[in-house]
């Protein structure tokens, strides 16, 4: 599935939160007995791609037989959706259910936008993968439900790699190098295509080393980069990134590192599986020498950290059918149909449990160990304004691949990364 997953994103503006409210009949509030919730119509706001057609036909069926009402989904796009739920949020008739890119959460979370789901969560969370849910909560109260998620993995070329002589994925981090050196030594192929800028890689690493980006300075949130954990996650992209002939001051679509990879005379690239569909509408003759891995971490009995991008269910604090949409969420977080959807969209799902719904998609089955282990971008709402262009990260990461040690490229980007927590969000 392509699909573009949103880091994080600010909400412009405070959202008057509205209270939500019961007992209107017809379609304008709750109302339950033996008719159930008919007569009303739950509206769902759903990102392009997210909802696959057999899993929406048999969740509407299944809804509507359950509650009597009818579900309405109705598809947003990427582009502009941080706007339009802002908008939306401060409404008096906001859509009910609502996906959130999971970094984007505690943003609307914190201006008072989303209804508090702590009770759905002791329902029929308990099993909700820690490291998935953790973006659904904010000041300790759960404002979302985790839906679905992708992270990176690498991806490929068995031919290059059997040119080398290697027979098997490796397990660990050294293993890793060590295939890398045996592209190097053994064929013409480039070994690793990494830009110096992969800044949702670097993250990952970050995280594998219990690293975090973001301090606490009083009542005000600072820049962490020169924290030697993150240094080290720093001096591990150096290594990966030796490996690689890609520019320093590039990112992974600055040429879209698919169709380098896709020429054939390329080992391997870390990224979503879904861009290998990239590379082969590049070159389909690659289609058959495509595999994917885990991206090993330093022990073979722990994956590298990664970033976590994804998905999660809210519910508008305005909407006037909170029951009703609690009803919803119970369905289409269920095991049937979370299990389904991933299954149908090659994600990965909100517990460990349902991850032998992947068994088809090689590229999920790649990236599901690794989940358990992620982590996203700081969840607090200020760190939206640090990742717009030019991302002071970015500058970091190519100041160290070009000689400057971590802790001088950290002391050259931190004022304005401190500049940008500042600001409000």
């Amino acid at each position: 599935m392509k699909r573009k997953l949103i880091a994080a994103v600010g909400v412009a503006g405070m959202l008057m939160s509205v209270a939500a409210c019961g007992g209107d009949d017809g379609d304008g509030g709750e109302k339950t007995g033996a008719d159930g919730f008919k007569g009303q119509t739950l509206t769902v706001w759903a990102m392009d791609g997210s909802t696959p057609p057999g899993w929406t036909k048999d969740l509407t069926a299944a809804f509507e037989k359950q509650t009597k009402a009818k579900l309405k989904f109705e598809t947003q796009q990427w582009n502009g959706i941080q706007q339009k739920i802002t908008t939306s949020l401060s409404e008096d008739n906001p859509p009910d259910v609502l996906e959130v890119g999971n970094t984007q959460t505690p943003a609307y979370a914190a201006t008072g936008g989303l209804a508090d789901l702590s009770d759905l969560k002791s329902e029929i969370g308990a099993d909700w993968t820690e490291a998935l849910n953790a973006s659904s909560v904010f000041d300790g109260k759960q404002y979302a439900a985790p839906w679905y998620f992708a992270n990176r993995v690498v991806v490929y070329n068995k031919k290059v790699w059997a040119d080398a002589g290697i027979k098997d994925t490796p397990k660990t981090r050294a293993e890793f190098f060590d295939a890398l050196k045996a592209i190097d030594k053994k064929t013409d192929a480039e070994p690793l295509y990494l830009p110096g800028q992969n800044w949702y890689f670097f993250d990952g690493l970050t995280i594998g080393q219990g690293a975090d980006l973001v301090k606490k300075d009083g009542d005000k949130y600072v820049s962490n980069l020169a924290d030697p954990k993150v240094g080290k996650a720093m001096e591990i992209y150096k290594e990966y990134q030796a490996f690689s002939k890609a520019p320093k001051d590039k990112d992974e679509a600055t040429p879209q590192q698919a169709e380098v990879f896709a020429k054939g005379n390329v080992g391997a690239f870390i990224g979503m599986g879904w861009e290998a569909g990239t590379a082969i509408a590049a070159n389909k003759k690659i289609e058959k020498d495509i595999g994917y891995f885990t991206i090993p971490g330093e022990t073979a009995d722990k994956p590298e950290g990664v970033f976590l991008g994804g998905s999660n269910f809210a519910v508008a604090a305005g909407s006037k059918k909170q029951e009703l949409a609690k009803e919803f969420l119970k369905l289409a977080l269920s095991d049937k149909f979370e299990g389904a959807l991933a299954k149908e969209n090659g994600v990965i799902p909100n517990k460990e449990s349902l991850q032998t719904n992947l068994s088809a998609n090689p590229a999920a089955v790649a990236a599901a160990p690794a989940a358990a282990g992620g982590g996203t971008t700081p969840l607090i709402p200020e760190w939206a304004a640090v990742e717009n262009d030019p991302n002071p990260i970015k500058s970091y990461m190519t100041a160290v691949l070009k000689g400057k040690s971590p802790a001088e490229a950290a002391k050259q980007v931190e004022a304005e990364i401190n500049k940008r927590l500042a600001q409000s969000s």
